[in-house]
């Protein structure tokens, strides 16, 4: 399989020759905590987010990932954290991370069980740091230290 994966990126990159962008989101509901979701790949917690699809904008990004990783809805973005743009931030592909931090609201649930195992909500003191998807310790540490990153 990883022989496989690496000749599937070799030919994404020379038919795209782009990086792929994608939205993070770190969740804050009005309690304060964060919200993860468990990844179905690696089994690993990070935050919710994906690939920005052709003809949307970032906020309809961040609106439909949010729905489809925790169920909650976006009541308004706070700040732009960072753009992570590092070529092995993503084990997958080269891809850009543009990181939001968003107000928002509703009831954790999970709506894409291909992608998701599971959803909590964290207080700041509780994160599970040290092992998260991707760059998202990174993105979090950033974010908790009140950094705007261009990375």
């Amino acid at each position: 399989m990883g022989q496989l994966w690496r000749y599937i990126k070799t030919i994404m990159g020379i038919i795209f020759r782009h990086p792929i962008t994608g939205a993070t989101i770190i969740p804050i509901l009005p309690d304060g905590r964060i919200v993860l979701i468990r990844r179905q790949d690696t089994g690993q917690w990070g935050l919710p987010g994906g690939i920005i699809d052709w003809g949307e904008d970032v906020l309809t990004t961040v609106k439909r990932e949010l729905s489809e990783e925790t169920g909650l809805d976006l009541l308004t973005i706070r700040r732009l954290v960072g753009v992570y743009s590092s070529p092995d931030r993503d084990p997958r592909i080269h891809s850009i991370s543009i990181l939001i931090e968003a107000e928002v609201t509703g009831t954790l649930a999970i709506r894409d069980s291909l992608e998701v195992l599971a959803v909590e909500a964290f207080d700041k003191d509780h994160l599970p740091l040290g092992n998260l998807s991707h760059d998202h310790d990174r993105q979090l540490v950033d974010y908790l230290q009140g950094l705007t990153v261009l990375a």
